[in-house]
Parts: structure tokens; C-alpha cells; sequence
């Protein structure tokens, strides 16, 4: 008998591919219903309504009743680390259609990582902001110096209050598709709320991609100094 956790477990519930593919919707850290999870995976709603059961009995999401329906979140930051890591263990998709092929060039292009931005734009901003010295990579996590706090509080965050969330405050997040680090922790999470907010990114229905605006592309040159296409 081991004295081990039970790795098993986990295993065989990423093991089944609707599992796999309603958790990876999931991480867009927004609530979604059985039946926009049963369309990800392409099954029905029944069965999806299976598959979540399970996954809210293990603690791997959450579910809420609100009216007539519930709705589903991963349970915490932890899981969507630990799914993230097994992304960029996991070989690239085999794309058998023109809309999958559209689909994954967008989640690619720029999407959320659960509460922070992800993809070549994710990583790209990232990049720009150590080219400018407002952010220093120290191993695991990213250093905010002394000209990247005049640059946040421009923006209009907080870092003082950002610096108080219970969680790490800037951390170096592997990106799976880019295999280069972009910045998480609360500080990437309030990040990208503030351009969610002033609309230089908006949200792509049914999957977890964001796309840019033209008031982003602008904002991103003349903030960033980059040049997104």
C-alpha cells in the first residue's frame, strides 16, 4: 500500500478528453453553464452534466445556483496552475477544420491564463515592460522597480493594495503555447482587469481568447512602446 497521494486520481480524471476539454474552458476564470461547457466538448448536456458531478465531488470546480441554472468555475488558482503546467506538457491539437484552426491562432495570438493574460500578447507585453525596466526577472517571479511603480500608478493601479491580496504578487508564469514567461500573480490578474476595463482587449464569445482594439493597439504603442498587428 503507498504512502503516497493518490497521483491515479488525478490522472483519470484529465484521463477522459470531455473532462480535459470542459477544465480547459474553465480557465477563463468565468462561470459558465453545463450546456456552454457541453458545446467546448462537444457532448451533450447530460453528459456533461456527468463529468461535472464528478468534478465538483473532487474539488476541482465549483457550481451556483442562480435561477434555473448552474454554473461552473474552477475551484481555485491552484487548479488552473496546475492544468496550465500540464499544457505545456501536453502535445499541440491536430486541427481538422477551418473554425479549429481559427480557434486555436486566437487562443495563441492572446487569451486568459484563469485571472491574467496569456499568448504572444501576454508574453510580448511582459517583455516589453523588462525592455523598458519597469519589471526585473528574479527566478520564479518578476521585481517591480522603482520606474515600474511610476508606470503602474500611471496606468491607474494600486500597487500598495495590490501587494496586499493573499497570493503571489508577481509571478512568472510559463506560457504553454509561447514556452516563455509572462507575468500572473495578483499584479498580472489586476493587470489585465484594467484593460478589460478601458476596453484595449475585449473578450472572445465561447472560448477563452481575448482579441485587441484598435484603442488597445494604440494604447499598447504609446504605454508599451509595442506594436500589435
Amino acid at each position: 500500500m503507498s504512502i503516497n497521494p493518490d497521483i491515479a486520481e488525478v490522472v483519470s480524471l484529465l484521463g477522459e478528453t470531455s473532462r480535459a476539454a470542459m477544465l480547459t474552458g474553465l480557465l477563463d476564470g468565468r462561470f459558465h453553464t453545463a450546456g456552454e461547457l457541453a458545446y467546448m466538448a462537444s457532448v451533450t448536456p447530460q453528459t456533461a452534466s456527468f463529468h461535472l458531478s464528478k468534478l465538483v465531488q473532487n474539488g476541482w470546480i465549483t457550481a451556483e445556483r442562480h435561477g434555473r441554472y448552474r454554473y461552473y468555475q474552477l475551484a481555485n488558482r491552484e487548479v488552473a496552475q496546475m492544468l496550465e503546467t500540464m499544457l505545456t506538457l501536453s502535445p499541440p491539437p491536430q486541427v481538422r477544420s477551418l473554425r479549429q484552426s481559427t480557434e486555436v491562432r486566437s487562443l495563441r495570438e492572446a487569451r486568459t491564463c484563469y485571472d491574467h493574460l496569456a499568448g504572444q500578447l501576454g508574453v510580448k507585453l511582459t517583455e516589453a515592460m523588462v525592455s523598458s525596466g519597469y519589471l526585473l526577472p528574479e527566478s520564479d517571479e518578476f521585481k517591480v522597480t522603482a520606474e515600474g511603480e511610476a508606470f503602474f500608478a500611471g496606468l491607474g493601479l494600486n500597487l500598495t493594495l495590490v501587494r496586499r491580496k493573499r497570493r503571489a504578487f508577481a509571478h512568472a508564469c510559463l506560457d504553454w503555447s509561447e514556452r516563455r514567461h509572462h507575468l500572473g500573480g495578483a499584479l498580472g490578474h489586476e493587470l489585465v482587469n484594467l484593460l478589460l476595463q478601458k476596453e484595449w482587449i475585449v473578450r472572445m464569445p465561447s472560448i477563452r481568447a481575448v482579441k485587441v482594439t484598435d484603442q488597445g493597439r494604440l494604447a499598447f504603442r504609446q504605454h508599451f512602446h509595442l506594436d500589435w498587428s
